[in-house]
């Protein structure tokens, strides 16, 4: 075989069930133990088709209605108004003072959110992360260069955490050896259930010392020192970065205060490693399981953009965001109070057959694909979702340029919070 030709294989674009094991029907969705096997896609699948708007006891709160259905969600992520997220976003319940003192514009609604997200949302529209490629497709290729001369290696800690996190760098106006410490930060922050992550894990340590900061942990204090000092260089040097951008005047014309600015901080921190991470290694880890796609993706390049499309669908590494009605209503069938808790699970409607034709086909050509793994169609879509996809679609065009394919090295690891999906470790090794 000719050195970079393709071993021969089925010209096939979809793979009929691109999970081997769908877990069982009847797991407890709010355990965090629950996910280290995987999302249990079955007792999803048969909340689905009995009670898509489904009532969740809790050991440790008042419970919740689990929103499962596409279609239930689609409706109530439209409809801020009776479904407000200021009372916050995750399952956990806090008084008023434990809700204030974190929040963040993802804890807002219009127009307090708009005037928090107008602050930077110009740079991250698609035109402006169009303008970003170039300097993706470097860091790309740098860290692919670096990971695949060891022929082996752990595709997470190597490629997966470093691309985000070095473009990070870039835009907040951060090196890269500060980058590896925000990483552990943001680490401690969304994997504050994961002992891997902390060593404060909420709801094993006693975390009330720190719950009156965000995710209870104290990565947060760190995080809000961090802040304050290139708070204070930009003041004196200002920067073309978004550090400096959060320091300018909101839309009514006064700054952001020192709690708003360390928490709006801590928030890009959190969000902008951790979820496009897992993202390019569940992309990875469907095409290692199922390696027709990945020769299929390979030969017909064309297919990149609906492929980076099915891999957010299929990953949904966000597995669900809280609301809380504001006024008593009804929705598919059921009657839902105002104050009660009200959870959108967008893995479960990314897999409903009443959003996508055989949800559990990994189809590299899917159209359309109107998944929730950002939002969807309301004030909360997702800041960096066109960078999540230019920095996904970047990694594999680099990768696919470099190796014949990767095979899996090992048995994979997973995180254990029940809000975040993810892959924490995947060995691999290079096939040249």
């Amino acid at each position: 075989m000719a050195p970079g030709s393709l071993p021969s294989a089925p010209r096939a674009t979809y793979v009929d069930h691109y999970l081997a094991d769908l877990g069982p029907d009847d797991a407890d969705i709010t355990n965090h133990d629950t996910y280290t096997s995987g999302v249990p896609h079955a007792t999803f699948a048969r909340l689905r088709k009995e009670d898509p708007v489904h009532w969740t006891d809790e050991t440790d709160g008042s419970g919740f209605w689990s929103i499962v259905g596409y279609r239930e969600a689609l409706a109530v992520s439209k409809d801020h108004q009776t479904f407000t997220s200021v009372k916050g976003i995750r399952l956990e319940e806090m008084d008023d003072e434990q809700t204030e003192a974190p929040r963040t514009m993802m804890e807002q609604d219009p127009p307090e959110h708009t005037r928090l997200r107008r602050l930077v949302n110009r740079g991250f529209t698609r035109k402006t992360v169009g303008t970003f490629e170039d300097a993706i497709r470097v860091i790309a290729g740098e860290v692919l260069d670096a990971a695949l001369p060891k022929s082996q290696f752990d595709f997470v800690n190597e490629v997966a955490e470093q691309l985000p996190m070095r473009m990070l760098g870039k835009l907040l106006g951060t090196s890269d050896t500060d980058g590896h410490r925000l990483v552990k930060w943001g680490d401690a922050l969304l994997g504050n259930t994961d002992p891997e992550f902390t060593d404060h894990v909420v709801g094993i340590a006693d975390t009330e010392a720190f719950r009156m900061v965000p995710f209870r942990s104290p990565a947060a204090l760190e995080i809000f020192r961090y802040a304050q000092e290139q708070a204070a260089d930009r003041r004196v040097c200002p920067q073309a970065d978004i550090i400096t951008q959060l320091l300018g005047p909101t839309s009514d014309g006064e700054p952001l205060s020192d709690h708003e600015f360390n928490n709006f901080f801590t928030l890009l921190v959190a969000a902008g490693n951790d979820t496009t991470r897992y993202t390019m290694t569940h992309g990875l880890w469907s095409m290692l399981n199922h390696p027709q796609l990945w020769y299929e993706w390979k030969a017909r390049p064309e297919l990149t953009d609906s492929a980076v499309e099915e891999i957010l669908r299929t990953s949904a590494v966000t597995m669900h965001f809280r609301r809380t009605a504001t006024t008593d209503v009804e929705i598919g069938g059921k009657q839902i109070k105002a104050g009660d808790k009200v959870v959108l699970w967008f893995n479960s409607a990314n897999h409903d057959e009443d959003g996508f034709a055989d949800p559990f086909r990994f189809d590299l050509e899917r159209h359309p694909n109107d998944h929730m793994s950002f939002g969807r169609n309301g004030p909360h879509l997702c800041l960096g979702a066109w960078l999540a996809r230019m920095e996904v679609r970047v990694l594999f065009q680099e990768l696919m340029k470099r190796v014949d394919r990767l095979e899996p090295n090992g048995p994979i690891e997973r995180l254990r919070p029940n809000s975040i999906a993810g892959i924490k470790h995947l060995p691999v090794k290079v096939v040249a």
